[in-house]
């Protein structure tokens, strides 16, 4: 019978939330391999993020690379099924929404390996979002869901996963945020960026914003709106780059364009800024703990929960700027209490979980 776990990460989100489980399994003694597709490839978007979370290095690295949503899951499934073909793991714990968790969890079903998805039942509702088919597939495949907030059980349900597959354990995001919490100095990131005390930070990746060229025409035209009212920092990702410099997006004195930073450096901005702009959906959990007001430029989220915990907006791009002087007019900021199990022990939850579904499986009684 196979001894070891398998871990499969690919990009930034999932070395975050990776990171906690990783950790705790190890200090439980459980054997593991860890995964890397490479998705996400050069040290901006990789390397810095194990040194960061203190994440061993890779087993393998598939190094996959850049390319089209086919490209990327094609070329991790055949090197996923390749290496567990050779050395088939008893568990393959796949993580969040991106398309090596599609890969992995495709693989794992069609050699007859159990899969554990850590992130499981969140929806958006929207399936034109790539990550919205992945987060699908993945749970319908998986012999473990793990979930980060109370609705996702109702939501994994109502597509008819079984009630005995679903562990509620709180988000492993936010152990690593918590416990990285110290690190973070946010005088001397501002400094470095040369920004003045009240900023705001700006991320930017979805397609539906930075791939076509209206769109990333209407973004730009936010932008330029807030920053009017206090100046911005954008560390831009590498997506969609070239749509929004041709749609007028420049580097300014109230709008400073900076490379990918890693998870330190990054957090360290966010921490000690007035407002954050996003698309993405890690940052909108993150925001919410360390109580920044977060505006989301989406039409949905899969993370309803940070909006009503209300550190979350979801807004439009011509909205931008009202909603961002609510904001600046308001309370420094949000207050209340943090969402059930963002606790900062979601890892050692989701480790316990897992030591006791082997154990099950090894004396035969697993679900």
């Amino acid at each position: 019978m196979p001894h070891h776990l398998a871990h499969v990460i690919g990009a930034r989100p999932n070395f975050i939330k990776a990171a906690p489980v990783i950790r705790a399994l190890r200090e439980r003694g459980v054997p593991q391999r860890i995964v890397h597709t490479g998705q996400h490839y050069d040290d901006r978007m990789s390397d810095v993020f194990f040194r960061d979370l203190e994440i061993p290095t890779p087993d393998v690295n598939l190094g996959v690379g850049s390319g089209t949503h086919g490209e990327q899951t094609a070329a991790a499934m055949v090197g996923l099924e390749r290496e567990w073909v050779a050395d088939p793991p008893a568990l393959v714990v796949v993580y969040g929404d991106v398309n090596s968790t599609l890969a992995a969890s495709l693989v794992a079903a069609k050699l007859g390996l159990p899969s554990a998805h850590v992130e499981a039942g969140l929806r958006s509702f929207d399936r034109s979002m790539p990550e919205e088919i992945n987060r699908i597939v993945s749970d319908l495949l998986a012999e473990l869901l793990f979930t980060t907030s109370p609705e996702a059980e109702g939501l994994l349900l109502a597509t008819g996963v079984p009630a005995g597959r679903i562990r509620f354990v709180g988000n492993p995001m936010i152990d690593t945020l918590l416990g990285q919490r110290a690190k973070f100095d946010s005088g001397v990131e501002r400094e470095r960026q040369g920004l003045p005390e009240t900023y705001g930070v700006v991320t930017l990746h979805r397609p539906s914003n930075v791939d076509d060229e209206a769109s990333a025409r209407a973004v730009v035209g936010a932008l330029d709106g807030l920053s009017a009212l206090l100046p911005l920092v954008i560390p831009l990702h590498p997506r969609g780059r070239a749509t929004l410099d041709a749609a007028g997006l420049h580097d300014s004195e109230r709008l400073r364009i900076v490379e990918p930073l890693g998870y330190v450096t990054f957090l360290s901005l966010v921490a000690g800024a007035r407002l954050v702009l996003t698309d993405s959906g890690g940052i909108q959990e993150e925001t919410t703990i360390l109580d920044i007001p977060c505006l989301t430029m989406r039409p949905n989220t899969e993370r309803p929960i940070t909006v009503t915990h209300g550190t979350n907006r979801l807004v439009a791009p011509d909205e931008v700027v009202a909603a961002a002087r609510e904001i600046l007019a308001g309370p420094l900021r949000p207050t209340g209490p943090r969402p059930p199990l963002w606790d900062g022990h979601a890892g050692e939850r989701i480790a316990d979980e897992i030591v006791g579904w082997l154990a099950a499986r090894a004396a035969g009684t697993a679900a």
